[in-house]
């Protein structure tokens, strides 16, 4: 998310915790301030009526606020350990099993329903600019964004450097409407931004693919199949990430829950169907490779194929002056032509002829 970091390394030369931020935005948590929080706060807020709140000084009393007013906080958490996690867990009531998926990273994306919290999972992709792809080129990175929303709050956990909901905060706050539907609204923000995220990659991909195929059926393409490879492994790690979150997408936009609206279900709807759609290009990405991966490998045969021909006709070539020389070879007494005057020579013209025989027959063939 583009929620910047709370700068803490200068405080902890002198003991203590505090957070340097604009003169605009609220205090910190009060969490922060005993250092219990220390490195996973990315930032916080209280909305209401769809309009961060800036006197707020402490989580505890926008989260009692939210309840009463029907406001919410947002929290945003990177990385946080499993005492953090438990902390927070604590003070909003989360689900213990929740809070373990959370604190480990590497999760199925998913969602769960505990009494009146929703928790979804959702793997975020970025593609990784390269030059020409190599065997061991690193097309898609991965990392995870873990919702908890409940009545009156959204809490955030991000896993990876490349999980970063970039500028979200910010351009929902220019627009209140959307943050006047509450949790269930920031929920589908991020599940919105994460999908067209999920777009963008996949059309990178689609050129490195025009690429690597345009390679492949070229002359001795089949030079480049350890990079057919390499690509469909990238591809498969986009396909992780995607292909799991369409069923978590489609009960967001039939589920009956007090924290989405039905205006909030039918946007839930449109990511649903961007996901769909994201879902069959990586499928056919995948599809494609496999059918590259298989012409490659049709083409090593082939190749292979094409060789021994050339070597089996150059030694059906070779077989003949063998054969004559070693029938001459063997020092009899008795043998015909032996005290001819021109025998040797006859017996190499025959030779040249033979070979120059054998050798326009398999030029015809292809063999050669």
């Amino acid at each position: 998310m583009s929620e910047r970091k709370w700068d803490l390394g200068a405080t902890r030369r002198v003991g203590r915790v505090f957070t340097r931020r604009a003169p605009a935005d609220p205090p910190p948590l009060d969490l922060v301030g005993s250092g219990e929080l220390e490195g996973a706060l990315v930032d916080w807020a209280y909305y209401r009526d769809g309009r961060r709140d800036r006197r707020i000084a402490s989580y505890v009393d926008a989260l009692k606020r939210a309840r009463r007013d029907d406001g919410f906080v947002w929290i945003g958490l990177f990385q946080p350990n499993e005492q953090q996690l438990a902390m927070i867990g604590g003070e909003f009531g989360l689900h213990a099993l929740a809070l373990e998926d959370a604190t480990e990273a590497h999760q199925r994306p998913k969602l769960e329903r505990y009494d009146d919290t929703l928790f979804a999972v959702l793997k975020t992709v970025r593609y990784v600019p390269h030059g020409d792809l190599t065997a061991t080129s690193e097309v898609v990175e991965s990392g995870e964004v873990m919702v908890f929303c409940g009545p009156g709050f959204v809490i955030t956990v991000r896993h990876g450097e490349h999980s970063e909901l970039t500028g979200l905060r910010q351009q929902l706050e220019q627009e209140p409407d959307r943050l006047a539907a509450g949790p269930g609204g920031v929920l589908h923000a991020i599940a919105d931004h994460v999908v067209d995220t999920y777009l963008e990659v996949a059309d990178a991909v689609q050129a490195d693919i025009d690429k690597i195929e345009t390679e492949m059926f070229s002359p001795r393409g089949w030079h480049s199949i350890d990079r057919v490879y390499q690509l469909k492994r990238e591809v498969l790690e986009l396909k992780r990430a995607v292909a799991p979150l369409t069923g978590p997408m489609r009960a967001l936009s039939t589920l009956r829950h007090p924290l989405i609206s039905d205006e909030t279900r039918n946007y839930f709807r449109d990511v649903d169907d961007h996901l769909l759609r994201v879902k069959e290009q990586v499928v056919s990405f995948d599809e494609l490779l496999s059918s590259i991966l298989q012409a490659g490998l049709a083409q090593v045969q082939v190749s292979e194929n094409e060789d021994m021909r050339r070597i089996s006709a150059w030694v059906a070539i070779l077989a003949v002056p063998t054969m004559i020389a070693g029938v001459y070879g063997m020092n009899f007494d008795n043998m015909p032509e032996l005290k001819l005057k021109y025998a040797y020579f006859v017996v190499l013209a025959v030779m040249a002829a033979a070979c120059s025989t054998l050798y326009l027959l398999f030029k015809r063939n292809r063999w050669l």
